[in-house]
């Protein structure tokens, strides 16, 4: 038997104490079986070993446990009621309660994690049904984890070669990864298996627009050497600005903090900046960041505090929560802000002139680290003692940071090597290296960061890159910590968002985390193309 219950609500956690035998884990005798308490995340699992147990049972015996969800739709009090034993079936007064039917209630609910653990569970009891497989790739893209979701629709094909799910979520996970001409195998494949499903067809069509896209740019494209940025032929001082404008000016060359509050409090009344004004900001801060090495090293004086930002994901509501928070960025309070700036919100053009804003107003006040523009460094040390990347470590032992240093990274990132490998690489909890789940980078243990951290003579390895429930999490025995700072990410996955916080000179981490604020009724990805818009 398996009862699983949110253990952020303080009485569940008492009560799970006394009746385990101490806090969130341990085990008790019961009249059917012995049960075990674990803890993973913010769930319980109970398991019994017998299979006697009915639900009349199991709810009497856990009686204490709220029997609805409390008002915050982020903290499921009483998330899945899920009967099992061994082997993961219970009988009880009705019909079996099957384990993927309540990982089907995780992936309602939007616990994807918890879902795939489940899924999981339901695959090792039956490793050929196709349905486990595809659902368990489709909980997989969720959490964007698309290396992961093609080797499980791929399993999913493997078994069912008619399974048009199998297809669907394997194409979807190839969309992601800009992989479209594997995409477009199956989606024709899709459209084979249901010719008469117009939702295919319509799949179908956008995937071969993309695909004729990528070929056309390949027929224009010119030699590396030759390519010239658009930027170089902009000149920001010969565009008027018309008399009737009446939101934030820049006078002259230079970015006051009067220009950036005023900019930033247009953006909250959604008004726009002129394009003299974003032009002017992106072109100084291209400027300033193309001076930068590869890896920048900041020194934090004794006394003083440096706060560090995970992905904010163009929310731009939820980073003027953060300000609100913490504090504007200022020479006093600087900010690192750890790539992810864009993409996903809806308010992403927001958030990036806001950054770059601070950034020309003040360099030293914000820092900002590479995930898709070509002119970000890389990665920051911290009073040379934290490191700071987007994504993770390396595929190979002994990088030094003089390595990152002689990177040249203005160029698009490739697809393997220590650049690919800073920037989407993620921690495991197992030790060694292994397959990113993402089918990029790649995923390394606690033994690789305590190496990397020897090696380079650092105390703690802080990146982004990932939705985490608290909005961070510590791992690899306390040397690597995830920050993500955009809550309810995408309006939909509830989690919160954080900041961490260090004190000089010992530089303990102080993790601050904050929940999503209302923003305009604007949809995630209200601003994509029709393409992506389908499989989002």
């Amino acid at each position: 038997m398996i009862r699983i219950v949110d253990v952020r609500s303080k009485l569940v956690q008492l009560r799970l104490a006394q009746r385990a035998g101490e806090r969130h884990a341990g085990a008790s005798e019961h009249r059917w079986g012995r049960i075990s308490c674990h803890q993973t995340g913010n769930y319980c699992y109970y398991q019994s070993r017998r299979g006697n147990a009915t639900e009349e049972d199991v709810r009497k015996e856990f009686s204490f446990f709220p029997t609805s969800p409390p008002r915050n739709r982020s903290c499921l009090g009483f998330l899945l009621f899920g009967f099992f034993c061994h082997p993961f079936l219970l009988k009880k007064k009705g019909p079996l309660w099957k384990g993927h039917v309540c990982a089907n209630e995780a992936f309602k609910a939007r616990k994807f994690s918890l879902a795939i653990n489940l899924y999981t569970k339901a695959i090792e009891l039956n490793p050929n049904n196709a349905v486990y497989w595809a659902n368990r790739a489709f909980a997989h893209t969720k959490l964007e984890e698309y290396g992961s979701s093609i080797q499980d629709a791929s399993k999913a094909i493997e078994i069912d070669p008619k399974y048009s799910k199998g297809y669907y979520r394997r194409g979807a996970a190839y969309l992601a990864m800009g992989k479209f001409k594997d995409a477009l195998k199956d989606f024709q494949q899709l459209k084979r298996i249901c010719p008469n499903d117009p939702d295919a067809a319509k799949k179908l069509k956008e995937c071969e627009k993309a695909v004729m896209k990528l070929k056309f740019e390949e027929a224009i494209s010119v030699p590396e050497s030759e390519r010239r940025s658009i930027a170089d032929a902009i000149d920001f001082r010969t565009i008027d600005v018309e008399p009737q404008y009446s939101g934030a000016r820049i006078e002259g060359d230079v970015v006051t903090l009067e220009f950036v509050k005023k900019m930033m409090e247009d953006f909250k009344n959604q008004k726009s900046l002129h394009k003299r004004y974003a032009y002017q900001i992106v072109l100084q801060t291209r400027e300033m960041l193309r001076s930068l090495p590869s890896l920048v090293d900041i020194d934090i004086p004794h006394g003083t505090h440096f706060t560090v930002c995970g992905d904010v994901h163009g929310q731009f509501y939820d980073l003027l929560n953060i300000f609100e928070l913490n504090g504007l960025p200022s020479e006093e309070n600087p900010y690192l802000f750890n790539g992810d700036f864009v993409d996903r919100g809806s308010f992403s053009l927001e958030v990036i002139l806001t950054l770059f804003a601070f950034k020309c107003m003040s360099p030293s006040a914000i820092y900002l680290a590479r995930e898709v523009f070509c002119c970000l460094p890389l990665g920051h040390v911290l009073a040379g003692k934290v490191f700071v990347v987007h994504g993770g470590l390396f595929s190979v032992d002994g990088v030094k940071l003089s390595d990152i240093r002689s990177i040249d990274r203005f160029c698009e990132p490739p697809e393997e090597g220590l650049m690919c490998e800073i920037l989407w690489s993620d921690p495991q909890p197992m030790p060694g290296r292994g397959p990113s789940k993402r089918g990029v980078g790649l995923s390394f243990g606690a033994d690789v960061t305590k190496k990397f951290l020897q090696d380079n003579n650092l105390d703690l390895v802080v990146r982004s890159h990932e939705v985490k429930d608290e909005g961070y999490e510590i791992e690899h025995e306390g040397k690597l910590i995830t920050v993500f700072s955009a809550p309810n990410y995408c309006d939909q996955m509830g989690n919160k968002g954080a900041f961490i916080r260090f004190e000089a000179p010992d530089l303990k981490p102080n993790i601050v985390t904050f929940s999503a604020v209302p923003h305009p009724d604007v949809k995630p990805m209200a601003y994509a193309n029709n393409f992506l818009r389908l499989f989002s």
